[in-house]
């Protein structure tokens, strides 16, 4: 792995950008975590959303830098695999600890590469505290050898054993560069295996700050390798070269891969778009539901796979309901400051800004009503636009089928709980949905026929999201596979089952003819059914 020149952050002719504690030292050391050979590379400029400025450069990686960057991960992770779950734990509480105490390092980044507010990027050191945490202290007793039912019980022993698959490959967006690029790394390290990061070229600062911190952890040499190249040109290379693949991003891109997967006969998991609803009850507490309509729908500037962007409210309360959450909306604060002051943050680039802005557009020309917002904001920064509210939207709109991933949220009413249902049903995603009723039983109930892989109820994303024992991951286009809970660690393994038969053989003996065989093994299935604990 050689050391690639990371260039100092641009200097404009205005005032200097405030870096908070990032400065060029720090990018240069970063830089050199990149699993680049030797010679001449292309760069790719990274650029800070809050400005346009550029916060650095990092050398884009070749197809041999990925076969490279294989090769030495794939030579240390037997010695990786063979240690004890307790060995192997011990870095990640040690990244847990050394990640809260250094967290403003990685709100500076975070923010500087995603243009999101600090509140927001918070979030992200939360996650990838609590995914290190609970994988470290809970992820054996997923993995450990399991007694399983023999085929005669008593006379046949069998054990389930996981083994790590070996090299798994994330690849992780832009949107969530420290959750997105190393929690789903977390556990593919813990269970054994070697890891092979590409995060985003828009943000791999942050990616390289959080596998930089995990070496420091203690993590060996080598086992976790970090490249970064556009999704056409590395993208392919790494899915070519490892055992398993986790992928987030988009749906179009999500099935090139699992084609890809597929032809290779290796595993993949896919959390991909999303067209999330929010459904609110007559008797929901509407001051609670308004600030979590904000929250699930403006969060990260709604650049977030799980946020709000259909907003479903019962008719008899949509109206006291709409006051208080376009009051809440324009009350929110837009800003560009490495601090907790601003509510909202910038989109993430000029490619998302005119999506986001063509979908409102094109929602007015077909007789769409603006609530709120609806306006960029170029005096805070290139890429901010306003949280917005939009009503009577319908179905031959852009924004009513398209996953808009932006601060814009579509608001209907509707008056029987079947029709919301419905409603939050029609659509071919179903990564995560919302429900708000003072009747908890009543929301489990509407919850569980919602399809969506979570649904939470009083929350808009993270109940569900937060609690790393359950699964999280999506119905329909949005996703195969999921991550936290048991799944999110085992699905790095492959099992195996050993046996032992004893005492009774599972053929016929020399002495006995199968017939009479097939007769007495008959009368023994019949009579396991009819025993408790046998059956």
């Amino acid at each position: 792995m050689s050391q690639a020149p990371v260039p100092a952050p641009s200097e404009s002719a205005g005032p200097k950008r405030d870096l908070g504690s990032v400065d060029s030292d720090m990018l240069e050391r970063l830089g050199a975590r990149l699993a680049v050979g030797g010679g001449p590379r292309e760069s790719i400029p990274v650029e800070m959303p809050f400005t346009g400025e550029i916060l650095g450069h990092v050398p884009r990686a070749t197809a041999a830098d990925v076969g490279d960057a294989c090769g030495r991960a794939r030579g240390a992770q037997p010695a990786w695999a063979a240690t004890s779950y307790a060995e192997r734990a011990a870095p990640f509480l040690r990244f847990h600890d050394v990640l809260l105490e250094r967290r403003d390092e990685a709100l500076d980044l975070i923010q500087l590469e995603t243009g999101k507010a600090r509140k927001h990027a918070f979030e992200e050191v939360e996650d990838a505290a609590l995914v290190a945490r609970y994988y470290a202290l809970h992820g054996w007793g997923h993995l450990r050898p399991r007694r399983r039912r023999g085929v005669f019980p008593g006379f046949t022993l069998a054990r389930e054993h996981r083994h790590a698959v070996g090299l798994v490959g994330v690849i992780a967006p832009s949107n969530y560069p420290l959750s997105l690029a190393i929690s789903d790394a977390i556990p593919a390290l813990l269970a054994g295996n070697a890891a092979l990061v590409k995060p985003d070229p828009q943000t791999p600062f942050t990616a390289l700050w959080a596998v930089d911190l995990l070496y420091q952890a203690g993590l060996p040499a080598d086992l976790l390798q970090v490249v970064v190249g556009g999704g056409r040109d590395v993208g392919p290379a790494v899915v070519e070269a490892v055992d398993y693949l986790s992928f987030t991003g988009g749906t179009a891109t999500g099935r090139v891969v699992a084609r890809r997967a597929g032809e290779r006969l290796i595993g993949c998991s896919l959390e991909l778009g999303g067209k999330n609803p929010m459904i609110v009850l007559a008797d929901a507490d509407l001051d609670r539901a308004a600030d979590g309509a904000v929250r699930g729908s403006f969060a990260s500037s709604g650049q977030l796979c799980i946020s709000v962007e259909r907003l479903y409210v019962q008719a008899s309360v949509t109206a006291p309901f709409i006051d208080r959450f376009v009051a809440r909306t324009r009350s929110l604060r837009l800003g560009a400051e490495l601090d907790f002051s601003a509510d909202l943050g910038s989109l993430a680039s000029r490619v998302q800004l005119e999506k986001v802005k063509s979908h409102v557009d094109d929602a007015l020309d077909k007789g769409a009503r603006i609530l709120a917002g609806g306006t960029p904001r170029p005096e805070i920064g290139p890429y901010f636009f306003e949280p917005t509210i939009l009503a009577d939207v319908t179905d031959e709109m852009r924004l009513c089928g398209e996953e808009t991933f932006g601060p814009v949220v579509a608001i209907e009413s509707f008056e029987s709980v079947e029709e919301a249902i419905e409603r939050a049903n029609a659509t071919p995603y179903g990564l995560n949905a919302s429900v708000w009723t003072r009747d908890v039983a009543a929301g489990r109930r509407i919850s569980a026929r919602i399809q969506a892989g979570t649904v939470n109820i009083n929350e808009a994303y993270g109940a569900a999201w937060g609690s790393i024992d359950a699964p999280m991951g999506g119905f329909k286009d949005s996703g195969v596979g999921r991550r936290h809970g048991a799944e999110g660690i085992r699905k790095y393994t492959e099992a195996q089952t050993i046996a032992v038969q004893r005492g009774l053989p599972l053929a016929a003996p020399p002495w006995m003819g199968e017939e009479r065989y097939s007769q007495v093994m008959t009368r023994a299935l019949r009579l396991l059914k009819r025993t408790p604990g046998l059956r």
